[in-house]
């Protein structure tokens, strides 16, 4: 998993309550295709017209925001199924971080799995962070420093998020959950070491090592 510590780059306001991970990557995706391949149909249902076509309508369409690594968003952002793909496919599109006022749990336990940070800010906030990018659409730069907690607006406002200090950890140094269990690998061996003289049954010949 790549680390995070800050991120520099364009917004697209996608000023929508309630997403669903449905929304963002359709099963069907999931079922054909590889997650390095899911990036072109991340919002699908909302970002081509039934023709295959762009929606013009779509805030990813607009020149200013193709490949925005942020996004914004409103309320309960990656509710519905419990598909880890919807994380997959919107880092294909591009985007290393959401901000929205609240996530669905699961997409938001995702997030952390996979190098993606979920910011949480009040939708005050991201309203205002919102208009600040759509008065100057494609050269507005928003900042998120993860080590200092805070996200830079495009006029210098600086908004302080929080996090829980466990995975801010773990996004820096670009650990899931594996990664963060490998980093007590001398305490996993000594323990394996002492409990081998203690049960040596349970480490015989075909027993787990």
């Amino acid at each position: 998993m790549d680390k995070f510590t800050r991120l520099e780059g364009v917004a697209a306001p996608l000023m929508r309550s309630n997403v669903d991970t449905d929304v963002v990557i359709r099963i069907q995706r999931l079922v054909e295709l590889p997650r390095d391949e899911l990036g072109p149909y991340c919002f699908e249902s909302i970002r081509y017209r039934p023709d295959g076509s762009e929606n013009p309508d779509f805030i990813g369409n607009e020149a200013a925001y193709r490949g925005a690594p942020i996004l914004l968003a409103a309320d309960n952002f990656g509710c519905g199924s419990s598909r880890e793909g919807a994380v997959w496919a919107l880092m294909g599109m591009g985007v290393r971080a959401v901000i929205a006022p609240s996530y669905g749990d699961i997409f938001f336990n995702n997030c952390f799995q996979n190098g993606l940070l979920p910011v949480v800010l009040p939708l005050a906030e991201i309203e205002r962070l919102a208009e600040e990018t759509r008065a100057a659409p494609g050269n507005a730069r928003v900042t998120i420093d993860l080590e200092r907690q805070v996200v830079v607006s495009p006029r210098g406002r600086e908004v302080r998020f929080e996090i829980e200090p466990k995975r801010r950890h773990a996004m820096l140094n670009g650990l899931d959950d594996i990664g963060v269990t490998l980093t007590h690998r001398e305490r996993i061996a000594a323990w394996q070491a002492k409990d081998k003289t203690e049960r040596p049954w349970v480490w015989l010949s075909g027993a787990a090592r």
